[in-house]
């Protein structure tokens, strides 16, 4: 069986944005520890990915010469 990936395409920054937001979510159920100290870094990490690549795909953005 064949999947259409075109009715379930996401861009990559919302599948990040997605993702930190689990992970912060997660991250508030723990107790302190290194446990949640990882899921927040990891939370932070999904939201810098977001925001880069939004900036790498902004039509402003010129191709390097």
């Amino acid at each position: 069986m064949q999947i259409s990936l075109l009715n379930h395409r996401r861009s990559v920054e919302e599948c990040h944005a997605d993702q930190a937001i689990r992970l912060r979510d997660e991250a508030r159920a723990m107790p302190p520890g290194v446990a949640r100290d990882r899921l927040i870094r990891m939370a932070l990490q999904a939201e810098t990915a977001s925001r880069i690549s939004s900036w790498a795909m902004s039509p402003g953005l010129r191709s390097p010469s």
